[in-house]
């Protein structure tokens, strides 16, 4: 997968997928796709596209190449690449990314930084 195309992914688009009966506590580190439908708890430090769906929850630091935000985040996030909120998205933090999509009726409390694409 190398762009995000928010309306069509599906499970099959991504390597892991976090069940939402899931709770994990710590560190998520991955290079490919991830989607979390549980709830996270720690840092995500990864090199690969994360997608948080409508009913999950993170609570932690971000930095990764790609996000898409469906569902509730608290915490700060540094993407190499792009940082997109859709509608139903929900984030209280701090981001940071050469390119941010916020869609109409999401939720933004934090500030916003744009840089150059860097690697993660």
């Amino acid at each position: 997968m190398t762009d995000i195309h928010n309306d069509v992914l599906e499970d099959d688009d991504f390597e892991t997928v976090l069940s939402p009966d899931i709770d994990f506590e710590g560190t998520l580190t991955f290079e490919k796709s991830f989607l979390v439908r549980g709830k996270v708890n720690g840092e995500i430090d990864a090199a690969g596209i994360l997608l948080i769906d409508e009913n999950a929850l993170v609570e932690a630091n971000i930095r990764v190449s790609k996000v898409i935000i469906r569902g509730l985040v608290k915490g700060n996030i540094t993407a190499a690449e792009r940082i997109e909120i859709t509608q139903t998205g929900r984030l209280e933090g701090n981001i940071t990314s050469p390119e941010i999509n916020m869609e109409t009726g999401c939720v933004f409390n934090g500030r916003c930084t744009m840089t150059q694409k860097t690697p993660v």
